[in-house]
Protein backbone atom coordinates (compact mmCIF):
# COMPACT_ATOMS: atom_id res chain seq x y z
CA UNK A 1 0.00 0.00 0.00
CA UNK A 2 1.39 3.02 -0.85
CA UNK A 3 2.42 6.31 1.78
CA UNK A 4 0.80 9.63 0.68
CA UNK A 5 1.32 12.87 2.10
CA UNK A 6 -1.65 15.34 2.64
CA UNK A 7 -1.50 19.13 3.08
CA UNK A 8 -4.84 20.19 4.88
CA UNK A 9 -6.27 23.21 2.95
CA UNK A 10 -7.95 24.89 6.45
CA UNK A 11 -5.13 24.47 8.91
CA UNK A 12 -1.85 23.73 6.92
CA UNK A 13 -1.24 20.62 8.82
CA UNK A 14 1.05 18.41 6.55
CA UNK A 15 0.15 14.48 7.58
CA UNK A 16 0.69 11.47 5.87
CA UNK A 17 -1.39 8.23 5.65
CA UNK A 18 -1.10 4.73 4.17
CA UNK A 19 -4.18 3.90 1.54
CA UNK A 20 -4.66 1.85 -1.34
CA UNK A 21 -4.07 4.17 -4.55
CA UNK A 22 -7.36 5.23 -5.93
CA UNK A 23 -8.69 5.67 -2.37
CA UNK A 24 -10.62 8.47 -1.18
CA UNK A 25 -8.76 11.50 0.57
CA UNK A 26 -8.25 11.45 4.27
CA UNK A 27 -9.83 13.90 7.21
CA UNK A 28 -6.83 16.05 8.62
CA UNK A 29 -5.46 14.52 11.54
CA UNK A 30 -5.29 17.91 13.36
CA UNK A 31 -8.83 19.74 12.86
CA UNK A 32 -10.96 17.49 10.70
CA UNK A 33 -11.10 19.18 7.77
CA UNK A 34 -12.38 16.65 4.84
CA UNK A 35 -10.70 19.88 2.49
CA UNK A 36 -6.94 18.12 1.90
CA UNK A 37 -4.95 18.10 -0.98
CA UNK A 38 -1.99 15.36 -1.70
CA UNK A 39 1.07 16.42 -1.81
CA UNK A 40 4.21 15.23 -4.37
CA UNK A 41 6.72 13.35 -2.13
CA UNK A 42 9.92 12.59 -2.80
CA UNK A 43 11.36 9.11 -1.73
CA UNK A 44 15.23 9.24 -3.06
CA UNK A 45 16.22 8.76 0.60
CA UNK A 46 14.84 5.37 0.62
CA UNK A 47 16.77 2.25 -0.09
CA UNK A 48 14.90 -0.97 -0.26
CA UNK A 49 14.64 -0.88 3.76
CA UNK A 50 11.87 0.77 4.14
CA UNK A 51 14.17 3.96 6.23
CA UNK A 52 15.21 7.41 5.15
CA UNK A 53 18.94 7.39 4.82
CA UNK A 54 21.17 10.17 4.99
CA UNK A 55 24.84 8.22 4.10
CA UNK A 56 25.72 8.57 0.44
CA UNK A 57 25.15 4.93 -1.66
CA UNK A 58 28.52 3.17 -2.79
CA UNK A 59 28.58 1.46 -6.14
CA UNK A 60 31.47 -0.27 -5.03
CA UNK A 61 33.90 0.77 -8.28
CA UNK A 62 35.80 3.52 -10.02
CA UNK A 63 37.91 6.20 -8.06
CA UNK A 64 37.04 7.75 -5.17
CA UNK A 65 33.72 6.03 -4.51
CA UNK A 66 34.76 3.10 -1.89
CA UNK A 67 36.52 0.59 -4.74
CA UNK A 68 39.98 -0.22 -5.75
CA UNK A 69 41.42 2.48 -8.55
CA UNK A 70 44.06 3.54 -9.97
CA UNK A 71 45.14 6.07 -7.98
CA UNK A 72 45.52 4.29 -4.72
CA UNK A 73 42.19 4.97 -3.33
CA UNK A 74 40.25 1.86 -1.45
Amino acid sequence: MPLYEFRCAECGQIFDRLMPAGGDSPACTSCGSTQVNRLISMIGGLVGSGTPSSEPRSSGGGCGCGGACACGRN
